[in-house]
């Protein structure tokens, strides 16, 4: 009747805050030739919609009795906004980007108005890919891209060689085959 009682059962205490001195910040920026591809790309997308929109605001213009003012202010917005996303949004991204490869965590550091710090466990990264479209091929530029169960994750606009030597390492790290 007089049993033992079984030991009670130990948790894991919950893991310390990130300490900014031991913790440090990403700290590898992306290549700079990521600025003229991502304005290339901004050109191609604003180019498009601009192909679509002005001569719609022309018919606007033309066939409503809408004040042609509010029509100009319209195409001057809209002209506005993309020249501020194809001049400075891909500066301010590049200048907003680093990352850190270290022994057991992959870190990424984004975004300009809301900053975003995504830490990837080595041990959770299943496989990992350099992938280049024809803009980044033009600039001699790849992205790594690192797989998950949760999703995919990437470093885009490193140089061909940085790209290749940054997934080898975490492909090495993360025990996961090197296959291309």
């Amino acid at each position: 009747m007089n049993e033992p009682l079984p030991p009670p059962e130990t948790t894991s205490p919950a893991p310390a805050p990130p300490d900014p001195v031991t913790d440090p910040v990403p700290d590898q920026r992306l290549d700079r030739r990521a600025i003229r591809v991502w304005q290339l790309g901004e050109v191609v997308g604003w180019g498009g919609f601009l192909v679509l929109a002005l001569p719609g605001l022309w018919a606007i213009d033309r066939f409503t009795g809408i004040p042609r003012l509010l029509v100009i202010l319209a195409t001057v917005v809209l002209v506005g906004f993309a020249l501020a996303s194809i001049v400075w949004v891909p500066t301010l991204r590049w200048r907003s980007w680093r990352y850190r490869v270290g022994e057991v965590e992959v870190d990424l550091e984004r975004g300009y108005w809301t900053i975003v710090r995504t830490r990837i466990p080595m041990a959770r990264i299943q496989h990992v890919d350099t992938t280049r479209s024809p803009l980044q091929r033009r600039y001699g530029l790849a992205s790594v891209v690192l797989y998950t169960a949760a999703g995919a994750n990437e470093i885009p606009a490193l140089a061909d060689g940085v790209a290749e030597s940054v997934r080898q390492r975490i492909a090495s790290l993360a025990n996961t085959r090197a296959d291309v």
